[in-house]
């Protein structure tokens, strides 16, 4: 099958936008008509215009409140090359409109700012001829020769599927669009060459990022009716010894001895990983404390769809080694025993062992069948208390859920294959039979310190198999592959953590030196208070943004006038108590500094600090009231809470009559979250 074109030219004019390769001349050109948006493939389409814009290829089409608009990736850099085949991330992308609207829409305009920063923001990447969607073990499996790059892509990890819909749906009458058609990871890419004693090597670690149930850190907690949970990442990390397209030329292959003996040109080794967030239904409600509020729905409810998460996992990856690393102690203990009662309840014979250590009662947690009659019996739960074992900067302690997992590592395998010459196809050694999945609260921070030392421990593994190091050695001794391959891990551990907190990831001090320092922990300190005011005050946008670009919110379906949309209809008196504690600071900063001391000018600022003070406890006692939600899909407890810190506050005696008279006429159901209830509705 063709691979995707590598290189479009765009003629725009006021009836069509005409998509050409110009180094395929003789290929079918894609036209769409302005501004109808009907797409067809047509041979030598007569050009309007002779200028054109150069781009690297589609993103997708996606229609917004009022029109559609084509997505081209008009800025793209090589980040390497993976067997051969280049990858890109993109840097810029374009909005092509299909109409050219008279007057300017404020929602209209408010849904492409949510989509322009969510493109600049969010780390992509793509490649003309190479699937980045499959690991390595999958695409083995897959007959690359039959189907469209497209169609070989997992569709979890397509990001922008949902855009390329039409140019998908075309693909039913007219097949030669496949070469418009390219998939984008949402994620981590890095792909180094480097070299352990005499053998280069090409190391590459990917991350990429489930499109389902995707969001931000407290918007998007747990699992859906669907099976899918928040915050699904799968890394891989990959090692190709002896490929000269990886930047090897001149290299001797004949000089990598393996296990067998063997002397192959190419040897491919790839190691997966998986992330996601406890699959129960469960949430962290936002009201301005540092601490948010935990809720936990019924566990009963969350079986069947934890039973689907599962065997979706196992029918992928084989076994699944579920490492939890939430603390066992105060409000995290709730999620932990809400996923010990899920997994109890797939299980045909559960089976229980507990360790204790020094400092409590249980360090580890091992929760398995004792029988394989079904698929859920291929589930192995795993706690490991990381907050006492590790705590105190004792992060060395960890070694111990490798000696516990311990003979699951060895029997877990890795996936190998080898090519010899310029064979096309590959001969696969071994696979990867079970995948760990890990989580903590966030599946960020405590999450990123076992996925590295796992990937750590399986690369010294690979290494002594292949014979590149000796039994004992360890490939960190080797100063320059060691500071690749901390610094890779801390970075994929800094994209994940952005892409669901805002911020970069805590601890990465520790993955990147070895060791905590005072300087991480400072950092720390300051991503965490960053991700307060993000979570509180920022992820309402991003969230609504990572909604508009998936599909999980239609504009020009939600049947709600321009009014209703983006507009703060909050009553008057909460929308002023903010910039009333502005000024009351203001005013009481400029009377000590510059007001002369006299018993009028104190009392002055006595006034405003009792302003201020009532102010600010107001805003700390309603937080849910000044939290910036998601104004297009939104969560069932968000409106609730919403409501009712708002009732209380209308029956509040000093203030309820000053929210009551600027209501503006709108009932306490329909004020500024009713267009998020009717989004949720239409959605399901």
């Amino acid at each position: 099958m063709p691979s995707v074109f590598r290189g479009l030219s765009v003629h725009a004019s006021p009836t069509n936008y005409i998509f050409r390769c110009p180094s395929s001349p003789e290929a079918p050109s894609l036209v769409i008509d302005r501004p109808s948006g009907n797409m067809r493939m047509v041979d030598h389409p007569v050009l309007q215009t002779k200028s054109a814009m150069s781009i690297a290829g589609i993103l997708g089409v996606i229609r917004l409140r009022l029109d559609k608009y084509v997505i081209v990736i008009t800025k793209a850099m090589v980040v390497g090359r993976i067997r051969g085949h280049s990858v890109y991330k993109i840097q810029a992308t374009e909005f092509l409109p299909l109409q050219e609207p008279a007057l300017h829409d404020h929602d209209e305009d408010t849904y492409l700012a949510l989509l322009c920063t969510h493109l600049r923001t969010g780390p992509m990447y793509f490649s003309y001829s190479f699937d980045l969607t499959n690991s390595m073990q999958r695409q083995s499996a897959i007959d690359a020769s039959s189907l469209p790059l497209w169609q070989r892509a997992d569709d979890r990890f397509f990001w922008n599927r949902y855009i390329q819909s039409d140019l998908i749906d075309l693909r039913s009458s007219q097949p030669s669009v496949d070469s418009f058609i390219l998939p984008v990871v949402f994620g981590f890419l890095i792909i180094a060459t480097t070299r352990i004693k005499n053998t280069p090597m090409t190391f590459i670690l990917i991350t990429r990022k489930s499109r389902h149930r995707a969001g931000t850190r407290y918007f998007t907690r747990g699992i859906d009716e669907n099976g899918n949970v928040a915050n699904y990442n799968e890394t891989e990390q990959i090692l190709i010894i002896g490929d000269a397209g990886g930047g090897l030329a001149g290299y001797d292959p004949d000089s990598i001895p393996t296990a067998a003996g063997l002397k192959e040109q190419v040897q491919v080794l790839s190691y997966v990983q998986t992330r996601g967030s406890v699959p129960v239904f469960w949430a962290e409600v936002n009201n301005l404390h540092y601490v948010p509020k935990l809720a936990i729905r019924g566990i009963e409810n969350a079986v069947p769809f934890a039973r689907k998460h599962f065997d979706e996992q196992i029918r992928l990856y084989g076994d699944n080694y579920c490492v939890n690393l939430v603390n066992q102690k105060g409000r995290e203990e709730q999620v932990k025993a809400a996923y010990e009662k899920v997994v109890k309840s797939l299980l045909t014979t559960p089976s229980e062992s507990k360790q204790a250590s020094e400092k409590t009662s249980e360090r580890f947690r091992d929760i398995e069948s004792s029988e394989k009659r079904r698929k859920e019996d291929r589930i192995h739960y795993v706690y490991f208390d990381f907050h006492h074992e590790c705590g105190g900067m004792k992060w060395h302690r960890a070694q111990l859920l490798l000696d516990q997992l311990g003979e699951s590592l060895y029997t877990q395998r890795y996936f190998h294959a080898t090519e010899g010459g310029s064979a096309v196809a590959s001969t696969v050694r071994n696979t990867q039979t079970s995948v760990v999945r890990t989580n903590c609260m966030d599946c960020l921070d405590r999450t990123n310190v076992i996925q590295s030392m796992l990937a750590r421990w399986t690369l010294n593994r690979q290494l002594i198999e292949l014979g590149v190091l000796e039994k004992g050695e360890n490939a960190a001794s080797y100063t320059h592959f060691e500071s690749l391959f901390r610094n890779a891990w801390a970075d994929n551990a800094d994209v994940v953590s952005r892409a669901y907190s805002g911020t970069g990831a805590l601890k990465t001090d520790l993955t990147r030196t070895g060791v905590r320092t005072k300087n991480g922990a400072l950092a720390d300190l300051s991503n965490s208070c960053t991700r307060y005011i993000r979570n509180n005050f920022a992820d309402g946008p991003r969230q609504d943004a990572y909604d508009v670009f998936l599909g999980n919110y239609l504009p020009y379906a939600s049947g709600i006038s321009s009014s209703w949309v983006f507009v703060d209809r909050r009553p008057l008196f909460i929308q002023a108590v903010p910039y009333i504690l502005a000024a009351s600071v203001f005013l009481v900063l400029f009377t000590l500094l510059f007001a002369e001391s006299n018993i009028s000018m104190r009392l002055f600022m006595m006034f405003w600090m009792v302003v201020g003070a009532y102010c600010a406890t107001f805003i700390y006692s309603h937080g849910m009231l000044y939290v910036n939600w998601p104004k297009l899909n939104t969560m069932a407890w968000a409106i609730e809470g919403y409501n009712e810190a708002l009732g209380r506050v209308k029956k509040d005696k000093i203030v309820g009559p000053l929210v009551n008279r600027h209501e503006r006429g709108v009932s306490i159901n329909n004020i500024r979250l009713i267009h998020l209830e009717e989004g949720k509705k239409r959605i399901e």
